[in-house]
């Protein structure tokens, strides 16, 4: 990996700033826009592995002295890795600010990066890997993302495989950090105790601590369906529960439709109100919860509907899915199932922006994740301007019908061939054993 340009000068780093002096707190976070989408292929995990290492040998110290010296501050720090993004999440007492920097310049600019406490780090997420598939839901929730974004980096997961994880060497993240960790990547955010000019002189204190340099250009390609339904069932023995994912593509933030979809999906699926909870739950008491999801990131994500039920009740609720997917794409939503999602959407958002903290994570958001200019400020206004027409014909546009991945992980044995009845018009049917990479 390279860089296409290094300034010459230190630009002014971009900070975020939300005063709010009711608690002497200090929130504090700190984003690069790369993630996992640029682990190169065979070391997946490795950008989480490198932020983690970074958390762990701040200043070339050891971990504990390192937790030791971050708990005396009141302080908290962890690092949270995405396919688009790395942030470091930070809270603490606004007395301790300073010291607290010193910390942070260490954690950003001087890691160790010691080759023992990678190994060590690497043997505990393997662990993780080992003890996840003991997660149903997340197991769904990993072959599903694998087989819709197929050889797409979102399809690649997060935190990696045993063997990817395996093969990851102290060079592979001098290197990752050498490209990715420049100051001209990192946008900063506070919230809390603290004011814009304090706020922006600890940013510029930050970055001095790094080399100059730009982000690395985002050059993860936008994700396309591959054609028709596919059917995949994750064969793990014993199971009298199932879960089910079924989606395909979803929306984009720049989509002009995006936000008319967004309260046809709450409608359909997005509240513990919504039809699907209404037919699968009440209805019929299949599954505790039923939900679809439209999540956004800087490329396209996915559409999903989420189940859990018996595995005796497997192959129906899958059925009534699909039939609820296809009534909602030729008959939309109702002028009173509108007007209940908008004031829905519009009351709940008030809880999205009642403290600073969520305020400047959701402006960070917008930066990071390079959504529409006051996607979040005019959120409320953007909500009530959607149209019937507009949610209906955003259903039809976006929502994929034919163009499917239905998930299942439950006993092959034992529903395989009801799940595959249930479902019209199939494409391919993978069995995939529960433990596989």
């Amino acid at each position: 990996m390279s860089h296409d340009s290094v300034p010459n000068e230190r630009a002014t780093p971009r900070t975020l700033v939300e005063p709010s002096h009711a608690i002497p707190l200090v929130s504090v976070l700190i984003a690069q826009r790369s993630g996992a989408a640029v682990d190169p292929p065979g070391r997946e995990g490795l950008a989480r592995l490198a932020a983690r290492l970074m958390r762990r040998t701040g200043g070339g110290q050891d971990p504990q002295v390192l937790d030791a010296r971050i708990d005396s501050l009141g302080a908290s720090l962890a690092a949270e890795v995405s396919h688009s993004t790395v942030t470091f999440h930070a809270t603490v007492i606004g007395r301790s600010l300073e010291s607290f920097c010193d910390v942070l310049e260490d954690v950003l600019g001087r890691p160790g990066l010691a080759g023992e406490e990678l190994q060590r780090l690497q043997r505990e997420t393997q662990s993780e890997l080992v003890e996840a598939l003991d997660n149903d839901r997340a197991l769904v929730r990993r072959w599903f993302q694998r087989r819709l974004f197929a050889d797409h980096p979102f399809g690649r997961p997060v935190s990696g495989t045993l063997s990817s994880v395996g093969a990851i060497r102290r060079q592979d993240v001098l290197s990752l950090f050498t490209d990715t960790m420049r100051a001209g990547a990192l946008v900063f955010a506070f919230a809390g105790d603290i004011e814009a000019q304090r706020a922006e002189a600890i940013a510029a204190r930050l970055t001095a601590a790094l080399p100059t340099g730009d982000a690395l250009p985002d050059s993860v390609p936008e994700p396309t369906a591959l054609p028709g339904r596919r059917l995949v069932l994750v064969d793990k023995p014993e199971r009298t529960q199932t879960q089910i994912l079924i989606g395909g593509l979803g929306t984009h933030p720049r989509d002009d439709d995006h936000m008319a979809l967004h309260v046809a999906n709450t409608i359909f699926g997005g509240t513990f109100t919504a039809r699907m909870t209404r037919e699968i739950r009440s209805e019929r008491g299949w599954s505790y919860g039923a939900y679809s999801s439209l999540p956004i990131d800087r490329h396209r994500r996915s559409f999903s509907m989420w189940t859990f039920p018996k595995a005796v009740d497997a192959a129906a609720c899958i059925r009534l899915q699909l039939d609820m997917l296809h009534q909602w794409r030729e008959q939309g939503v109702t002028p009173e199932e509108l007007k209940w999602a908008k004031s829905y959407l519009m009351r709940s958002h008030a809880f999205s922006v009642d403290t600073a903290a969520k305020r400047v994570s959701l402006a960070l958001d917008e930066l990071i994740y390079e959504l529409p200019d006051g996607y979040y400020r005019d959120y409320t206004d953007r909500i009530q301007a959607v149209t019937l027409d507009q949610a209906n014909q955003a259903v039809r546009n976006r929502i994929p019908e034919k163009d499917l991945v239905i998930t299942v992980v439950g006993t092959e044995a034992e529903i395989g061939g009801t799940v595959r009845d249930a479902v019209p018009d199939l494409a391919s049917v993978e069995v995939i054993p529960f433990d596989t990479e």
